[in-house]
C-alpha cells in the first residue's frame, strides 16, 4: 500500500521529486516543507539517491537534533531518485498524487527528472497516477519529444487553475482534468470552466482555500453552482473537497471519472 494521504481525490501519495519554485501565497506543500525540511539552500536543484539526514530547527529557529529528512533543503526543487522505486512495491493498486510536494512540470525541473519519474510509474502499470501542474505547456513541450506517454489509461494529467484566465490542458490522447483550487474567483461561462471547456476536459475538481491566511478568500456558492451547471451539460464529471463541504449542503457532489468508465 503507498503512502496514506487525506488529500480526498487520491489514496496515496506518492514524492520522488519535491520543491516549487512558483512562489504561491496560499501553498500547503511550501508551509510543511518549510516547518519540517532542513535549511534553505542556495542552489536551484538538488538531486540525491539516499535519504538526508539533517539538523531540525526548533521553534526558536534554532537548529538542535539531527533526523531523516523527507525534504532537506526546505522547499528547494529535489530529485530523492532513492524513491523512484517505491510504486513497484506497492502491490495493491492505488490512486497516487504523483509529486503532491513538488510540481514535477515547473519549468525549472529537467526533462531527465521527468523522464525518471515517467518510467518508474511505466514499470508500476497496476496503479493509477494523477500528475498536477501549474504550467500545462509543459505537457505539450514533452509530448512533442515522445516524452509523455500517449493513451496510457491510467495516466491523468491535470491543470491547476485558481482563476479563469489560467491555460490549461487538452487532449484527445490523454487522461486530463482540470482542478480549480483554490477557487479565487468566478469562472463564467465564457471564460476557463465554461461548457465548451468542460467538453474538453475529462474531469473537474473544485477546492476552497484551506488555512489561515490573512487574505484568504472565501467562494460562493454561486461560482461552484456555475461550474457545476456547465459540467452537467456537458456529462463532465466534478469532484468537490471536503473544503466545500459545508458551504455546498445537498449539492455537494464527489465523481471520480474512472468510476464512469467502469
Amino acid at each position: 500500500m503507498g503512502k496514506k494521504t487525506k488529500i480526498d481525490w487520491c489514496n496515496s501519495t506518492w514524492n520522488p521529486v519535491t520543491g516549487c519554485l512558483h512562489g504561491c501565497a496560499y501553498c500547503y506543500a511550501r508551509r510543511i516543507a518549510e516547518r519540517f525540511g532542513g535549511y534553505p539552500s542556495d542552489e536551484k536543484l538538488h538531486e540525491f539517491n539516499v535519504r538526508q539526514t539533517v539538523r531540525h530547527r526548533n521553534d526558536d529557529g534554532e537548529w538542535n537534533r539531527w533526523y531523516k529528512c523527507a525534504y532537506p533543503f526546505s522547499f528547494a526543487p529535489t530529485l530523492h531518485r532513492y524513491k523512484l522505486d517505491e510504486p513497484r512495491h506497492w502491490k495493491k493498486p492505488c490512486n497516487i498524487f504523483v509529486c503532491s510536494m513538488a510540481d514535477l512540470f515547473g519549468e525549472w525541473v529537467p526533462d531527465e527528472w521527468i523522464k525518471e519519474v515517467l518510467k518508474a510509474c511505466e514499470a508500476a502499470p497496476w496503479h493509477r497516477y494523477l500528475f498536477l501542474t501549474k504550467n500545462p505547456a509543459r505537457y505539450i513541450e514533452l509530448a512533442e519529444k515522445d516524452i509523455l506517454p500517449d493513451g496510457a489509461d491510467n495516466m491523468w494529467f491535470g491543470s491547476t487553475a485558481t482563476t479563469p484566465e489560467t491555460e490549461f490542458f487538452f487532449s484527445v490522447g490523454h487522461n486530463t482534468f482540470l482542478s480549480i483550487e483554490p477557487i479565487l474567483k468566478p469562472f463564467h461561462d465564457s471564460l476557463g470552466a465554461g461548457e465548451q471547456a468542460c467538453e474538453k476536459t475529462d474531469w473537474i475538481i473544485i477546492g476552497a482555500e484551506t488555512g489561515n491566511r490573512k487574505d484568504k478568500v472565501i467562494p460562493k456558492v454561486d461560482w461552484i453552482m456555475e461550474i457545476l451547471q456547465n459540467a452537467e451539460k456537458t456529462g463532465t464529471p466534478v469532484f468537490m473537497k471536503k473544503s466545500l463541504r459545508e458551504l455546498m449542503g445537498d449539492d455537494f457532489i464527489q465523481e471520480l471519472p474512472w468510476n464512469r468508465k467502469g
